[in-house]
Parts: C-alpha cells; sequence; structure tokens
C-alpha cells in the first residue's frame, strides 16, 4: 500500500494535465507556489523570464488596458499550468501574454465566424451559444474570478493562496458561477485551452518563452527539413527552432 502511495505522489502534472480537465497546483507538486502568486510574484517572474531569454518575443499587453485584469489572467493560467520540478508554468513561459495576444486579434473577436442570433442551448456537440465575443467571455470570466474572491474570501484573487484560487476555478469548471450570457464553464475550457496553447504555440506568438515547452516534451518545433534524419532507426534528439529562426 506503501509503494501504491508512493507511486502516485510521483505522478507529474504534465501526465495529469494529459488525464484531467483541470489541473490544481496546489495539488501537484506539493503546492510549489501557494501564496507566492500575487502582484510582486508576477512581477518579478516576468523579471527573471526577460532576463533569462535573450530573445525576449514580444511582452507588450495588445488586449489588456488594465493591468490588474492581466493579472489576475496570469494567476489563474499559472494555477491551470503551475511551474514544477520539471519545468516552467504559465507565467514564467509567457502564456498570459500569448492570451492577451490572441484576445486582441481575430481569435478574440470572432472574424469570419457568425455570431448572431437566435441563440439556443445547444448540444454537447455544439457547444455553448452565445452573443459575447471570446474577448467579452474573457473579461466577464476575469472579473467574476475577481468578485468570487472578494465576496468569499475579502481579497483580491492574486493574494489568494493557490488552493484558494483552485476552489474559486473548479466552481467555474464545474458551472456553479453565473455569468450573463455564457456559463461559466465555457469560459474555463476556454481560459484552459488558451493557456495549454500558449504554452505549446510557437515563441512568435508571445508564448513558449525560450522554447521552454517544446524542449520539456523533447518536440523540435519548426524544423525546415528532416530529411537527414528519416531513416535512422533511433530517437534523435533535435535542437527545437521557432518560426523567427527562419526569418532573413
Amino acid at each position: 500500500m506503501a509503494d501504491e502511495e508512493k507511486q502516485d505522489d510521483k505522478m507529474s502534472r504534465r501526465r495529469f494535465i494529459r488525464n484531467s480537465g483541470y489541473v490544481a497546483g496546489g495539488a501537484i507538486g506539493g503546492g510549489i507556489l501557494g501564496t507566492f502568486i500575487g502582484t510582486n510574484f508576477l512581477d518579478d517572474t516576468e523579471n527573471r523570464s526577460q532576463e533569462n531569454n535573450s530573445t525576449n518575443y514580444n511582452r507588450a499587453l495588445k488586449f489588456f488596458t488594465r493591468r490588474s485584469d492581466f493579472q489576475i489572467l496570469s494567476a489563474a493560467s499559472e494555477r491551470i499550468y503551475p511551474k514544477d520540478e520539471l519545468g516552467p508554468g504559465a507565467i514564467e513561459l509567457g502564456a498570459p501574454y500569448f492570451i492577451d495576444h490572441e484576445l486582441a486579434g481575430s481569435y478574440g473577436n470572432n472574424e469570419r465566424e457568425y455570431i448572431k442570433g437566435p441563440f439556443f442551448e445547444g448540444t454537447e456537440y455544439q457547444g455553448f451559444q452565445t452573443p459575447l465575443k471570446r474577448n467579452a467571455i474573457f473579461m466577464a470570466g476575469i472579473r467574476e474570478l475577481e468578485n468570487q474572491s472578494k465576496s468569499k474570501h475579502d481579497k483580491f484573487f492574486v493574494d489568494l493562496e493557490g488552493e484558494q484560487q483552485d476552489e474559486i476555478l473548479k466552481k467555474f469548471e464545474n458551472d456553479e458561477v453565473k455569468l450573463k450570457h455564457v456559463s461559466s464553464a465555457y469560459f474555463f475550457d476556454l481560459l484552459r485551452s488558451a493557456t495549454l496553447s500558449g504554452t505549446y504555440a510557437d515563441p512568435l506568438y508571445g508564448g513558449n518563452a525560450d522554447m521552454q515547452g517544446w524542449k520539456m516534451k523533447d518536440f523540435p518545433g519548426s524544423q525546415m527539413s528532416y530529411i537527414n534524419r528519416i531513416g535512422s532507426e533511433e530517437f534523435i534528439e533535435v535542437e527545437p527552432k521557432s518560426l523567427g529562426d527562419h526569418q532573413s
């Protein structure tokens, strides 16, 4: 029995991400971040990331006009993809900047998508139907994360302990929070998907700083060709390359 418990303790958060809809950072890796996710932690993490990343891909905000909203997004994304012994988390990888840039562009504005009514409750195959654009959904969700935090704990979301942030995020995932024109579960699904995209997307788009997301998975990134490696019967480690590496 002790051996089984020991084996369970070794389950990494990357495996947990693959097997579960929600990743509670406080439950994986012994609560590595704990109470350290806050204004100062976010600023310090960004500074360290920029110091260690000579390329420093596009870290200017394009959508968020209030820094506090961006910090709530950052704290929530870090709970979904937390830093642990295997590598950096969402904040250090720049996933919040990736999300910010996406919300300012065609993804956030639902360009080339039909978003007019009538709106009905969709089936599980149709997804949620809403008159809100994705960037409006994110704003509604982020503001409600703050409301839930102040209502339950009388604190800002970024000042909560990791387990408290997890508790609030879990309520969103379970659709226990009421939002206008959209379900809280749908917001959580968008947040989780965007966080993982920012973790593994090409660094050209603002996330995956220094290709660390790829390096944790031995993913080669955007290689020009594999012609000299196709015939190999052994696994070949390839230094990853970003789309930006191919620009003249």
